[in-house]
C-alpha cells in the first residue's frame, strides 16, 4: 500500500522536487543578489625585487603604492570581506621593462571561491629603476620647540653615532642635504640619554619622505645624551678705576639690565651670587660728565658659565658723575602722584616712563635723600582730552633745593563709558 502512494504519479512529484529547488534558487538570488563594492588605499605588496637589485640598482614606485579594489560577489559575502582580507601583488616578474609598468594581482586567500572577481583601479603600478646612490651625512640635534622644566636649560648634547649613511636611488639621495635626530626634552630637569627620530630635509628645508631611502641604523638606532643646566637670576655689579675730576663725584652706576639669567651645573651656580664686571671697564679719571657704554659681559662669567639666552650678552651700563653737592635721581612716570584729574577723564603715559629730577644740596642730606613718595602733578586745570606737558611738583625736605623745573608727558583720555545693567537690558 505504501510502496505505491510512493510511485503513484511518480513523475509528476519529481517535477514538483524540480520546480521547488529551482524556486528555491530564484528566492536567495533575489534574497543574495551578486553586487560590486569598492576597497579603498589597499597596499601592494612587491615581489620578486630581487631581479632590481641583484643588478646594482634601486627602485621607487611612481605615485602611490596602493590601489583601490572592486570586488564583484553575493551581498553577504561583501558584508563579510574587509580590507585587510584583500592581498594586492606586483611581481617584478611580470614587469614591462620599456614602460616600467607592473600589473596588480588581487586575491582574497580568506574567501577563495567565494568571490566572482576581484580588480585592481589602476590596473598598474608604475616602477622607476635608477642606479643606486650613498652619501654621508653628520646628525645635528633639534628638541623641536619642547622645552625642559621651569627653571633648567639644555646644555651641550652627543649624538651616537656622530654619522649616517644612507642609499636609495641616485635622484632622490642628492636631494638630502642634511640629517636631523630629533628628541622631546618636555619636562626633564636632569641629564638623560634620549632615543631620537631621524629627520631628512633638503636643500631648502622641505623634509623628505625616508620610506625608500635606508641607512646604516640598524636595530640601535639614534641615541642623544642631554646634558641639563640649572638657571639662576644674578645681579650685574659694576665698578670703577680713577678719581674725576676736582670737584665731581660719582653719584651712582646703572645697567640695563640690572641682572641677568646665567645657566650652568647645580655645584657651580651655588657659589655665583653676582656677575663682577672689573673696574678697567669704566676708567673715570678727571671725567667731569656721566659715562655710558656698552659691555660684553659673557667674559667675565665664571668657567662652566653661561648665558641662559645666548644673545643677551649685551648690557648697557652708565656710571653717573655728578658735581659735588647735586644729586640726580631717575624717577617713574608710575609713581608721580597725580591729583585734580577729572572725573571724565583718565591719564595716560608711556610704559617704564622716567623723568630726571636734579637736587642740590650738602652731602650728608643728599646721601639720604628720599623723594618715593615726594612727587607729584596737580591736574585741575586740564579739563579736556589732550597731550600736555604738566609742571611736576617735589616737596623736598629742608635744606634740599631742586635745580630747574621738570615737565611731565601726560595724555588724557575720555573715560570708557559702563553701562549699567537696567541700560543693558533695555538695549537688548
Amino acid at each position: 500500500m505504501i510502496k505505491n502512494l510512493l510511485t503513484k504519479n511518480a513523475s509528476l512529484k519529481i517535477l514538483a522536487l524540480v520546480f521547488a529547488a529551482f524556486l528555491w534558487l530564484i528566492v536567495v538570488n533575489i534574497d543574495n543578489p551578486v553586487s560590486d563594492d569598492t576597497y579603498l588605499n589597499i597596499p601592494v605588496t612587491i615581489i620578486n625585487d630581487d631581479i632590481i637589485k641583484q643588478e646594482g640598482n634601486v627602485y621607487q614606485v611612481v605615485n602611490e603604492q596602493s590601489v583601490n579594489v572592486i570586488v564583484s560577489a553575493k551581498r553577504q559575502t561583501l558584508q563579510d570581506i574587509n580590507s585587510d582580507d584583500i592581498v594586492a601583488t606586483a611581481d617584478i616578474q611580470e614587469m614591462d621593462t620599456d614602460t616600467g609598468l607592473v600589473p596588480v594581482k588581487i586575491s582574497i586567500p580568506r574567501y577563495a571561491g567565494d568571490y566572482e572577481s576581484a580588480e585592481a583601479i589602476p590596473r598598474n603600478l608604475q616602477i622607476k629603476v635608477e642606479k643606486t646612490g650613498k652619501k654621508v651625512l653628520s646628525l645635528i640635534v633639534d628638541t623641536k620647540g619642547t622645552t625642559p622644566r621651569d627653571g633648567y636649560e639644555v646644555g651641550d648634547m652627543t649624538v651616537s653615532p656622530e654619522k649616517i649613511t644612507i642609499t636609495g636611488s641616485e635622484s632622490r639621495i642628492e636631494q638630502v642635504d642634511r640629517a636631523v635626530a630629533v628628541i622631546d626634552v618636555t619636562g626633564i630637569s636632569r641629564d638623560t640619554s634620549l632615543d631620537a627620530a631621524l629627520e631628512l630635509y633638503d636643500a631648502d628645508g622641505n623634509e623628505i619622505t625616508n620610506s625608500q631611502i635606508s641607512n646604516n641604523l640598524g636595530e640601535d638606532g639614534i641615541t642623544v645624551h642631554v646634558e641639563v643646566l640649572q638657571i639662576k637670576t644674578v645681579p650685574i655689579v659694576f665698578n670703577t678705576s680713577g678719581t674725576p675730576a676736582d670737584g665731581y663725584q660719582v653719584t651712582g652706576i646703572t645697567s640695563e639690565p640690572e641682572s641677568i639669567q646665567i645657566c650652568g651645573k647645580k655645584e657651580d651656580l651655588s657659589e655665583i651670587d653676582e656677575i663682577d664686571v672689573p673696574a678697567s671697564v669704566f676708567d673715570i679719571e678727571g671725567a667731569d660728565a656721566s659715562i655710558e657704554k656698552t659691555v660684553d659681559i659673557t667674559q667675565y662669567l665664571p668657567e662652566g658659565i653661561s648665558l641662559a639666552e645666548e644673545n643677551a650678552g649685551n648690557v648697557l651700563a652708565s656710571v653717573r658723575i655728578e658735581k659735588e653737592g647735586t644729586r640726580t635721581i631717575d624717577f617713574l612716570v608710575s609713581s608721580i602722584r597725580i591729583s585734580g584729574l577729572a572725573e571724565n577723564l583718565q591719564a595716560r603715559y608711556e610704559p617704564d616712563a622716567e623723568i630726571a629730577l636734579q637736587f642740590t644740596g650738602s652731602e650728608e642730606r643728599l646721601d639720604i635723600l628720599d623723594i618715593s613718595n615726594a612727587v607729584s602733578v596737580d591736574l585741575s586745570g586740564y579739563t579736556e582730552p589732550g597731550t600736555y606737558d604738566v609742571p611736576v611738583e617735589v616737596n623736598v625736605p629742608e635744606g634740599i633745593t631742586q635745580a630747574g623745573s621738570v615737565k611731565v608727558r601726560l595724555t588724557l583720555e575720555e573715560k570708557p563709558e559702563q553701562t549699567t545693567g537696567t541700560e543693558e537690558q533695555t538695549a537688548e
